[in-house]
């Protein structure tokens, strides 16, 4: 079979692509609105850019072309914080990917622990293993009324005690035990984990 995007709608594109393109990492984005108003909220079109400055991109699809709170959070006061997702926080992660008003609390509404961040004045979450505070670098609407793409340094990371970091910073994943978003309302959680050297 053969699937040329042009065929199909862009819901059905968006199921191939989650489907295929997995598992996701997901970043569960704190924000605070240009009035003080807490926002979180998960993008799994997440990735790290490079580590030098040390960028990650996040993808924010609009709803009927309206941006996201997250995008005009980290628009309007150039800040978020990437909270990583463990099980633990996996429902609570689900119910915050609602479509709420920008007066609405998310970390209020679900119930978890907004901490001070240090670089930056968008809260972190308690329960997150890892929290990455940002500055927001760009905006870029990579389709009109469709997509925003929001690429931001990270200026500060906390990982929690308990959790190894290396000399040379390397931290076990399965030290923290994040979960990755695979297609339809699927989740994944660790399996298996294999260390294969690569060629010299």
């Amino acid at each position: 079979m053969q699937i040329d995007p042009k065929d199909y709608d862009s819901a059905r594109i968006y199921q191939l692509m989650t489907s295929v393109i997995v598992p996701r990492p997901i970043a569960w984005v704190s924000t605070l609105s240009k009035d003080g108003v807490p926002n979180l909220a998960p993008f799994s079109y997440f990735s790290g850019i490079t580590s030098q400055p040390p960028l990650v991109s996040i993808a924010a699809g609009r709803r009927r072309g309206a941006r996201k709170d997250t995008t005009n959070n980290a628009s309007s006061t150039g800040e978020l914080v990437i909270n990583i997702v463990t099980e633990a926080q996996l429902e609570n992660m689900v119910r915050t990917s609602g479509e709420y008003p920008p007066e609405l609390d998310e970390i209020e509404l679900v119930g978890v622990t907004p901490l001070p961040s240090i670089k930056v004045k968008a809260p972190r979450i308690a329960e997150a293993p890892i929290q990455l505070e940002c500055r927001t670098r760009q905006i870029l609407e990579i389709s009109p009324g469709i997509v925003d793409l929001i690429i931001a340094e990270i200026v500060l990371v906390h990982v929690a005690d308990g959790i190894p970091v290396s000399d040379n910073l390397f931290i076990p994943t399965e030290s923290f035990q994040p979960v990755a978003r695979l297609g339809g309302q699927r989740y994944a959680t660790l399996g298996s984990i294999r260390d294969i050297e690569r060629p010299r």
